[in-house]
């Protein structure tokens, strides 16, 4: 069972559920499994960098900012030939640097019919020295206990967050479209605090008015310890009496 559910921003507020399997056809991360209104702005992970999910959310009327899947989304230039996406992002060498190129996207439709070509920007972002350090180690780490052979260019994307988005500039620079992808990251930090304090993604429940009354119940616990936790933080100690200072004495 895996339930699927989009956060609005800047409410934080669940606005779709949807309850569905973990194998088969029509399962798993993707853009299409959520019902997009014209005019709406999505942020989503890397798992969610699919030709055909983009051009769901395209078609609908939205629009998007979707991290870079390296190894699955085909990029290629306005005059439709390969983007070779390792290439650009190795020009951007200063940390805090961030820089835009027009790509799109070929993507076959929600009904099967013909490919079309999806217009976006690819904007890229060169992490710090300190980050790459800490991207270089846990690739290495999770190479290792898989017993896989770390790619070179596998090394230098990690370098880089790399988005692929449809919002238009003007009004929305490369430094602006990926500051609107590090909310992203606070919604997903928020989720994490949540399945720690409250085991959010375990739901015993097979249907979806039931799978929702479960994820609500524990969303108002989770939302309720941390409260607590914030309002803790936040008083000063009581339960007893804090004695006045002594007067002082005056020596002779």
């Amino acid at each position: 069972m895996r339930c699927s559910s989009t956060r609005g921003l800047p409410s934080l507020t669940c606005d779709f559920f949807k309850l569905t399997g973990v194998e088969g056809p029509g399962t798993g991360e993707s853009l299409a499994q959520f019902p997009i209104r014209a005019g709406d702005h999505v942020l989503a992970d890397r798992g969610y960098s699919t030709a055909r999910g983009i051009r769901h959310v395209v078609e609908a009327g939205g629009r998007l900012i979707v991290r870079v899947n390296t190894g699955s989304l085909p990029l290629h230039t306005a005059a439709g030939q390969p983007f070779d996406l390792l290439a650009a992002v190795s020009s951007v060498t200063r940390p805090g640097a961030a820089r835009s190129w027009a790509t799109t996207v070929a993507a076959a439709s929600d009904d099967g019919g013909p490919p079309g070509e999806i217009a976006g920007r690819v904007c890229v972002l060169r992490k710090s020295a300190e980050a790459i350090r800490l991207a270089h180690q846990k690739i290495r780490r999770d190479a290792a206990r898989k017993g896989n052979q770390v790619q070179p260019a596998t090394l230098r994307f990690a370098e880089y967050v790399i988005v692929f988005t449809t919002f238009p500039e003007p009004p929305f620079s490369a430094t602006d479209v990926l500051e609107w992808y590090r909310l992203r990251w606070q919604v997903e930090l928020v989720f994490k605090r949540f399945k720690s304090l409250a085991q959010l993604g375990h739901l015993p429940k097979y249907d979806d008015d039931s799978a929702k009354a479960w994820l609500y119940g524990k969303l108002f616990v989770a939302l309720l310890v941390e409260k607590l936790l914030h309002h803790a933080r936040a008083i000063s100690p009581w339960g007893y009496d804090v004695p006045a200072p002594a007067p002082p004495q005056r020596v002779a």
